[in-house]
């Protein structure tokens, strides 16, 4: 498996261009689309972990991709500057898992998301084999320096594929727990990791539930192992901030915390 103690970023980063190579529902809640050919397939290199990326899609209507000129503040600057009917759609992703060619992408499908959504989600209902697409890769945000006695992963379901990467890159003598919340018991999925690190697939199966919200209270409630622990936490803001503020109140050492807010519940979704 996977090993490595500091973040790590790509030295030379530039957008490589590919395709779609399939795409199909995972899950109720989770789309997969497949990515690869021309660039992406000879020059993306996996790395394992919560490795993430920019996607560049096109937007509803669009057939071709309007990228940025460059990956500098004055390129992304005239990109911003485009008109929405002109610019590729932005968002940033995990890899959910990658092979000699191919990368899968998986994204949440929201109840309210057709074809015509302007979102990543929308593209991936509508998006076709050939489909054009570029990815920028950021790198990996994990930080364990492999010196902890244990390790606890939490997300909901739009930090999945970055835990789910996490724990299939953990070295096999690894221990901890790894607490997934979804949408629905149907939205879980095979997992591969240690044998030493408890999964706990948390369900809302409530509609109107916030999301991270059963992650946080379970976390808050648990017994957790004793000794020195390196904390994963990713997924709604709320739910990233909070399982950090409990564990560094229980003791845990900032610096032993990795936590993103990939999104905020309430917010308006960026154009």
């Amino acid at each position: 498996m996977a090993s490595r103690s500091k973040h790590v970023k790509p030295e030379n980063q530039r957008i490589l261009r590919g395709e779609v190579l399939a795409r199909e529902r995972v899950s109720p809640h989770m789309l997969r689309v497949t990515v690869g050919g021309g660039e992406l397939a000879d020059e993306f290199t996996p790395r394992g972990w919560d490795q993430w990326f920019r996607l560049f899609v096109p937007r509803p209507g669009q057939d071709v991709l309007h990228l940025p000129g460059s990956v500098t503040l004055r390129g992304y600057a005239r990109f911003l500057a485009m008109p929405d009917s002109r610019r590729a759609l932005l968002r940033n992703y995990t890899v959910r898992a990658a092979r000699p060619g191919e990368i899968d992408i998986d994204l949440v499908a929201h109840g309210d998301v057709t074809a015509t959504t302007p979102s990543a989600a929308g593209w991936a209902a509508r998006c076709e084999v050939g489909s054009p697409v570029a990815l920028l890769d950021e790198g990996v945000g994990w930080a364990g320096d492999g010196t902890h006695d244990w390790t606890l992963v939490v997300a909901d379901e739009s930090g999945l594929p970055a835990a789910l990467g996490v724990l299939a890159s953990l070295p096999a003598d690894a221990r901890g727990l790894a607490l997934l919340e979804v949408p629905t018991p149907e939205d879980s999925q095979p997992v591969v990791g240690p044998a030493g690190v408890e999964v706990r697939w948390l369900a809302r199966d409530d509609h109107d539930a916030v999301p991270g919200v059963l992650a946080l209270r379970t976390v808050v409630a648990a017994t957790l192992p004793a000794g020195r622990p390196y904390a994963f936490v990713v997924g709604e803001q709320a739910l990233a901030a909070g399982v950090r503020r409990h564990l560094v109140a229980r003791g845990v050492d900032k610096r032993d915390i990795t936590f993103c807010g990939y999104w905020r519940h309430g917010a308006r979704p960026a154009r």
